[in-house]
């Protein structure tokens, strides 16, 4: 379990990590950000969304990409609450050991999703 402290230190790491892709915006509502291109959700960084007891990463998913990574870890990857139905999926990044480069990833993989083709095609 991680002290208060490094809880909000990962948060403003997301919140740097996904404020820095062309055009995005993070929006705090309570304990949770918001992450949009152009008014499109892209991310959010979650905590304890409806009292999960996690934070997390939650971000689009490619078509079967979130059955494939919940099933090949389940201790790291899990389906949110509402937008896991909509192919959304949860990367937990409060364990000993984050992979922030595959946190990065992830946000942008979903970035691209749903940002314009011309903001996407400059990353």
């Amino acid at each position: 379990m991680i002290d208060a402290d490094e809880v909000e230190r990962r948060r403003r790491h997301l919140t740097d990590l996904c404020g820095a892709l062309p055009e995005a915006h993070g929006d705090t509502h309570g304990s949770h950000v918001k992450f949009t291109v152009r008014g499109r959700t892209f991310a959010y960084y979650l905590e304890d969304h409806h009292g999960d007891g996690i934070n997390a990463l939650c971000c689009k998913a490619a078509p079967g990409e979130q059955q494939a990574l919940v099933a090949a870890d389940p201790a790291r990857f899990t389906v949110p609450a509402y937008m896991g139905a909509r192919g959304w999926v949860n990367l937990r990044i409060d364990g000993d050991d984050v992979d922030w480069d595959e946190v990065e990833e992830m946000a942008v993989a979903s970035y691209r999703m749903v940002a314009p083709k011309r903001l996407a095609a400059g990353l």
